[in-house]
């Protein structure tokens, strides 16, 4: 039986992650607070906001930026977007 977790995006039981994404106390809330899908979600947002905004990872000011739109994200408040991302057309 799958764990599930009351997830902060989406306001309903889903799946829960099976440990936490990122290291710390913030991790550990993030488990606590996320289900697997808007944690998805969010992974294929930051990797189009890295590649599109040409965030280097090793400058402080990147991953800062980086934890902001994570946190707007995931509280469903308006995030940046890549521009030019066109979502593919559901079938």
């Amino acid at each position: 039986m799958s764990n599930t977790v009351f997830c902060r995006k989406y306001q309903k039981e889903l799946p829960a992650l099976p440990f936490p994404p990122l290291p710390g106390k913030q991790g550990q809330e993030i488990q606590a607070t996320v289900s697997k899908q808007a944690w998805e979600e969010w992974q294929a947002l930051q990797t189009r906001l890295i590649n599109e905004k040409h965030l280097n990872m090793l400058e402080p000011e990147a991953r800062a930026y980086l934890m902001e739109q994570m946190q707007r994200f995931l509280d469903n408040e308006a995030t940046d977007q890549a521009e030019g991302y066109v979502p593919p057309t559901q079938a």
